[in-house]
Order: structure tokens, then C-alpha cells, then sequence
């Protein structure tokens, strides 16, 4: 044994002088002393097969934690179990088990050229919930070339999570998401040229939302369950995209001239209407002119036939009486008037004032 150990013992456990004379009468050259003669006798052994347990179960941490929004997948000798394990602690035994954490939480994945930064991007390595692709591009029905702009959301089925894993490995999303995605996006678009892509974006976004669903459905036990699928941007060439604004403002400018054409026939059906209001207004007044005149006519006509039928002889002659009194008592004052007879009538005489002018200025004065 080296120098530098010997010291140690000897400073640890320094042996008597006797002791040193028995060690060199029986030969031994060396006063080594095993360091486990100075243990304790008294130590149970169920107290040094508990450390030993505590040793082992911190060394090898044969138990895990899944947390809510994952399953955990046990695995025993290379088989997965059928089953998955919700949240909590489970235990496992090493070396011949271990289990699998799988995030359930919903996924999203984007398909864009935009390379701006997500808002999820950083919990992405807490969740793995973010993916970013390249946008798909399609061939359009004239093969001029589109790139589309999508948003996936999709969740892993925890009730056959570990089948899923098991058949689909650890890359699921690419053969199941992206391959039916980018799949299904090439068929719809293709039926379309590039000038109908942003006429018929609601029925587009809606057919590949559509068939990625039925696809995705159809699979066995179904393993991912889609919430959506958006269809974010189109992204045309440039010179279609030129083609496309310049069509758009023409239709632009005939849609202001249609208006303007409207506007103006809407003001002539108003002029009209208001003239045709008018001429019918005069319209009535005068016929209500007229029918006031006739009625008036109408009205004066029957009081004369009234008048003319209430006319007896005896009447006349009193109102001949009436009048030829009138005139007696006029003669009275003017005596140069004259009175010229007519025959018959209600009024058979005629009163003219024959006074001359002076007459009157005389008579003005008095």
C-alpha cells in the first residue's frame, strides 16, 4: 500500500507501542487496519437494504409524470400497450419498461412563405403544438404555377394514441396531416385557372376543408381528430395577379358608370312623377272648378223653376201694386222724373230722372 495511505490510518487510529511490537514479532511488515473494523456491529441489515433501495430507485428513477393535455404509452420489452395512461404519476420497471409522454393538446400548422415569427413560438418547445411549412404549391388548371396559404388544426385521439404511435412512428403528422393536406389542396386547386382562384375562394376553402376531413376520417380508429382547416392566402404569379387588377378596375369603372346611369334614371322617374303629380294636382282642382260651377248652375236652376212654379197671377198683381206705389211716392219728390210703361211684367214702369244739372246742383245746395 502507498506511504500516503499507511499515514492516513496511522493519524486515523494510532496503534500502541505493544501492538507495534507484536505486529513486528509475527512478521508483518505493515500496520494496515481495515477501515470497516471501525463500522458499528449494531446497523441492521433492513436498514442497509433500504438505502440500497433508495440508491437504486434515485439512480435509475423508475417512475414519470405525465401531465394534463398528454397520455403516457407503456411499453413492456419493445410491445405497446393498448391503453393509454392518463395524468398523474405512474411507475414502471427499469431496464425492461418505459413510457412514452404524447402531447394531445391541439397542433397547428401553418403553410406560408411568411417567415414572421408565430405567437406560440415560444412555448413551441414546451407544447410542440407549432409547426411552420413552406407554402403548397399547385399547378393551376393551365399549369401556371399557385402557392397556397393554409392553417391546420388537428389534436392525436388519446384513446388511440398508442396505436397510432405504433403504426405511424413518431412522425404521424407528416404522414398523416401534411401528406393528406398537400394531397387534397393539388386536386382542388388544379380544377381552376389562376383568374378564377379569387372568385371562387369560399368554394375552394371549403372543398379542401371538406376533403381533408373525409380523409383524414376514413383512416382506421381514426387517430387525429381536425378541427379546422383555413385557407389563409392565394398567391398568384405576378403577371396574373397585373391581370387580374386590371380587369377588376374596368369592371370597377363600368360598375360607377352603371350606377351613374341608374342614379340619373331614377332622377328622370322622380321629375316625371313629380310633373305627373302636378298635372294630375291642377288637374283636379279644375275638375273640382268646374263641378263647384256646375253645381252652382245646377243648384240656381232649380231655385229659379221653384221661383218661376211659386208665380201666380194674384202675385204678380200684388207685386205690380207694391212697385207702382214705390213709383207714386218717388213722384212726390221728383216731379220732372219720367216713367215709361211697358206692358205686363212684375215691373211695368220705368223711372228715368229728367232733372237737368243745375236742377241737381240746386237741389245739392238746398
Amino acid at each position: 500500500m502507498p506511504a500516503d495511505m499507511n499515514d492516513y490510518f496511522k493519524k486515523k487510529k494510532p496503534s500502541s507501542s505493544s501492538n507495534n511490537t507484536n505486529n513486528t514479532n509475527r512478521g508483518g511488515g505493515s500496520n494496515f487496519e481495515s477501515p470497516f473494523n471501525n463500522m458499528p456491529k449494531s446497523i441492521p441489515v433492513w436498514l442497509i437494504f433500504i438505502a440500497a433501495l433508495a440508491f437504486a430507485f434515485f439512480i435509475f428513477k423508475p417512475f414519470t409524470i405525465i401531465n394534463s393535455g398528454e397520455v403516457g404509452i407503456k411499453v413492456t420489452t419493445g410491445k405497446f400497450e393498448e391503453k393509454p395512461l392518463g395524468a398523474g404519476l405512474h411507475f414502471y420497471i427499469p431496464l425492461f419498461q418505459k413510457i412514452i409522454p404524447v402531447n394531445t393538446r391541439i397542433r397547428l400548422i401553418t403553410y406560408s412563405n411568411d417567415v414572421s415569427t408565430e405567437l406560440g413560438d415560444r412555448y413551441k418547445k414546451f407544447e410542440g403544438g407549432l409547426r411552420r411549412n413552406r407554402a403548397i404549391p399547385v399547378l393551376d388548371k393551365r399549369g401556371l404555377t399557385v402557392n397556397i396559404d393554409l392553417a391546420v388544426q388537428y389534436s392525436l385521439k388519446p384513446e388511440s394514441a398508442p396505436a397510432t404511435i405504433e403504426k405511424w412512428g413518431a412522425s404521424w403528422e407528416e404522414k398523416i396531416i401534411n401528406s393528406k393536406v398537400r394531397e387534397v389542396v393539388r386536386d382542388v386547386v388544379g380544377q381552376y385557372t389562376a383568374e378564377q382562384l379569387p372568385e371562387m375562394r369560399n368554394e375552394i376553402a371549403s372543398a379542401i376543408q371538406t376533403k381533408v376531413r373525409q380523409r383524414v376520417e376514413a383512416l382506421p380508429n381514426q387517430p387525429v381528430i381536425l378541427s379546422s382547416v383555413e385557407l389563409r392566402n392565394i398567391v398568384l404569379p405576378p403577371k396574373i395577379k397585373e391581370k387580374i387588377e386590371q380587369v377588376q378596375a374596368a369592371k370597377q369603372d363600368v360598375t360607377i358608370a352603371e350606377q351613374e346611369k341608374e342614379k340619373a334614371k331614377q332622377q328622370a322617374q322622380k321629375a316625371a312623377e313629380v310633373a305627373r303629380g302636378v298635372a294630375e294636382k291642377n288637374r283636379i282642382e279644375a275638375q273640382g272648378e268646374a263641378d263647384k260651377i256646375r253645381i252652382e248652375a245646377e243648384e240656381q236652376a232649380k231655385a229659379n223653376k221653384l221661383i218661376s212654379n211659386s208665380l201666380t197671377p194674384s202675385l204678380i198683381q200684388l207685386e205690380q201694386i207694391k212697385t207702382q206705389a214705390k213709383f207714386n211716392e218717388a213722384l212726390k219728390v221728383n216731379k220732372d222724373a219720367q216713367i215709361f210703361l211697358t206692358p205686363g211684367g212684375a215691373v211695368p214702369n220705368i223711372w228715368v230722372d229728367a232733372k237737368g244739372k243745375e236742377q241737381k246742383a240746386i237741389s245739392a245746395e238746398q
